[in-house]
């Protein structure tokens, strides 16, 4: 009997050492999940060893993450960044700072206080008149026929002063309109009795620079007398001062101008202009973005730089040319032997501009007597030209076959 009692003694004493072994080394807990990096930092702070829940289910959701944004990066910027298109259709368009004959960004603005200036340059013989001087400096050059088939220049100066202007030859009909479309003054080596009593009932007569004014000078050169006389900017412009002319102008319209260029057009890097005592040839050197001149075959030289002329736009004017019976030009043993020619540039016409090696059919637009050139496409819209000079090839109506074009 004592034996059974101290076997139970001895078991009951295992049972307890055994229980106290698995109070002292609890089971491992399971390692942390992602979830407990949910924990904030003020818990954190709070409990700086928080107590880890064993069961998954009893986690707090994860938090919500913004989506990384679709949109597309913008490009890396390029060696050559693409300039800002420049337009200019409204007056307001061109500010204090845009040339309105070019719609060029000046770098002087107070140039612009300035009036324009209309002069008369002769371009036949060729031996004698070219190369002439200051004709790549024109805002706007006109080309025109005269009594003969022969071709002359009015050249108009605003934006820019060349050193010489010239050979400077006598005004014809033309003239009459073109120192009023850009409130210009005229400078000229006089004219027949018929067109110089028009200039003289002429509402510009008193921005007239007659041949005694200061500014005009003889070269002295060896050639017929009547090619060497010619001009110095500074000189008419001096003269305005002192008449008290020399002053902003107030056009009647405005320009158009478009560093884009517009729709429609087809490829013409090459036009030629038959007046037939001239062939005059432009191709466009898309280096620069300039059309060359060829005057019968030969480069057309600016005498001031020896460059070759160059311009931003050409175009092909079409007017109604007539001549005037009661103005003669040329008087041969008391017969008169040519007439006077009207260029009607006044009402609408055809025309073809060419702007960046493209050739645009257009029609030309002058209203009013104190409009500029303006040029519309065929649904009526205005069409812009390039910024920079523009040269205008006025061309009869009845020779519309004088112009030929080609992607040369």
């Amino acid at each position: 009997m004592r034996n059974w009692k101290f076997i139970t003694i001895v078991m009951l004493i295992g049972f307890v050492l055994a229980a106290c072994s698995e109070t002292a080394t609890p089971t491992p807990a399971p390692p942390p999940t992602s979830a407990a990096a949910s924990v904030s930092p003020t818990t954190a702070a709070a409990n700086p060893s928080p107590t880890l829940i064993a069961d998954p289910a009893t986690l707090p959701p994860p938090p919500t993450i913004a989506p990384v944004p679709t949109s597309t990066p913008p490009p890396e910027p390029t060696a050559t960044a693409t300039p800002t298109a420049v337009i200019l259709m409204s007056a307001a368009d061109f500010g204090l700072e845009r040339n309105p004959l070019t719609g060029e960004l000046m770098a002087d603005p107070a140039i612009l206080q300035r009036r324009p200036v209309a002069c008369k340059l002769s371009n036949f013989p060729a031996q004698y008149t070219r190369p002439q001087s200051g004709i790549n400096d024109a805002d706007i050059l006109f080309e025109h026929v005269t009594e003969g088939r022969l071709t002359r220049f009015t050249a108009v100066f605003y934006g820019r002063t060349p050193p010489n202007i010239g050979p400077i030859r006598s005004a014809r009909l033309i003239d009459v309109e073109i120192p009023a479309m850009y409130d210009a003054a005229l400078c000229y080596s006089g004219a027949s009795n018929g067109v110089q009593q028009k200039l003289n009932r002429s509402d510009f007569t008193r921005r007239i620079l007659r041949a005694a004014e200061d500014g005009y000078y003889r070269t002295g050169e060896d050639k017929p007398w009547e090619h060497t006389f010619y001009a110095r900017p500074e000189g008419i412009w001096a003269a305005l001062d002192r008449k008290e002319l020399n002053m902003p102008p107030n056009f009647g319209n405005n320009m158009h101008f478009s560093s884009v260029p517009p729709e429609g057009g087809e490829p013409a890097a090459y036009l030629k202009v038959d007046y037939v005592s001239e062939i005059v040839e432009w191709r466009y050197d898309a280096a620069n973005g300039r059309y060359l001149r060829w005057s019968d075959g030969e480069i057309h030289q600016d005498a001031n730089s020896g460059e070759q002329v160059n311009y931003r736009n050409v175009a092909v004017v079409f007017a109604n040319t007539v001549e005037d019976a009661t103005i003669c030009e040329q008087v041969t043993d008391g017969v008169c032997v040519a007439l006077s020619l009207e260029i009607q540039l006044w009402g609408t016409g055809r025309a073809v501009v060419f702007r960046d090696g493209m050739a645009y059919e257009a029609a030309w637009h002058r209203e009013n007597r104190d409009d500029m050139l303006t040029f519309t496409d065929a649904a009526g819209d205005p069409l812009p030209l390039q910024i920079g000079n523009s040269m205008m090839q006025v061309v009869p109506t009845y020779r519309q076959n004088q112009l030929e074009f080609s992607q040369e």
